[in-house]
């Protein structure tokens, strides 16, 4: 693996990593330089993204952690220490929703758990390693936040829009809280981004619809969406905080 050397001698912990954004984060931080710990509710996916970034030459530990869950986030923010020594970046990227709903079909078990996916993870994988980073009076958190949670595109629903509006709420929260401890909190909200997942469930009619409505007239790769997140997490960021970075080609402009 050809590092750039920007993440030497740091260690990242990437949640839902098993694939699409996850994986092209984890992948991006470790060509960086940093060791990864790859976690996913997928044992095995986690540990084949691990294994394909140490057979390119860099370090990585994949973890299976329910991430809505406190004793199974312990346990996994142990371990990356117990492995890698330091946690110094948090990428909370773990979320998302299955299925459009109307508000008045969503019923209260899956709104319950969309929050979960979305929000709680990001404030439980925080809670875990702030302690650590308050230790070392640094650290990097970057939350993934969406598109959905500055405005109100068709393509959504009320408990994803909800939860990642909350994202970004937590991101500002933390990122005041945090500072003068030398540990910067920010967010990237990226829109429709070409995910397997995400080209499974492609129609043509509506891809044409989408992308019209697109300022760049493309959806965003996995790629692009990691690159943001290494920009977050390096040096080059040290004075951003409490910041969220559009990566939806202009489909939000303040």
């Amino acid at each position: 693996m050809q590092t750039h050397g920007r993440l030497r001698g740091r260690a990242a912990i990437v949640t839902g990593a098993g694939g699409g954004i996850g994986e092209a984060i984890a992948g991006t931080l470790a060509r960086e330089g940093a060791a990864v710990a790859v976690v996913d509710l997928r044992e095995d996916l986690a540990k084949r993204v691990a294994a394909a970034i140490e057979g390119a030459g860099g370090k990585a530990l994949g973890l299976r952690a329910d991430v809505t869950r406190w004793a199974e986030v312990d346990a996994m923010v142990r371990a990356s220490l117990g492995a890698l020594g330091q946690v110094d970046i948090l990428v909370n990227n773990v979320g998302g929703y299955a299925t459009m709903r109307t508000t008045w079909e969503i019923e209260e078990t899956e709104w319950d758990f969309i929050l979960a996916l979305n929000l709680k993870s990001a404030f439980l994988c925080s809670k875990a390693v702030i302690p650590h980073m308050l230790a070392r009076k640094s650290g990097r958190i970057v939350n993934l936040s969406s598109l959905v949670g500055r405005t109100a595109p068709a393509l959504s629903a009320a408990h994803y829009s909800a939860a990642k509006a909350g994202v970004r709420g937590l991101t500002w929260h933390l990122a005041r809280e945090l500072a003068p401890h030398g540990i910067t909190v920010n967010a990237i909200a990226p829109w429709l981004t070409l995910t397997q997942r995400i080209k499974k469930l492609r129609r043509p009619e509506v891809d044409a619809t989408l992308r019209a409505q697109t300022p760049l007239g493309r959806f965003a790769e996995p790629q692009e969406v990691a690159d943001a997140v290494r920009f977050l997490a390096s040096d080059e960021a040290a004075y951003v905080t409490g910041a969220t970075l559009d990566v939806n080609g202009g489909m939000f402009m303040s």
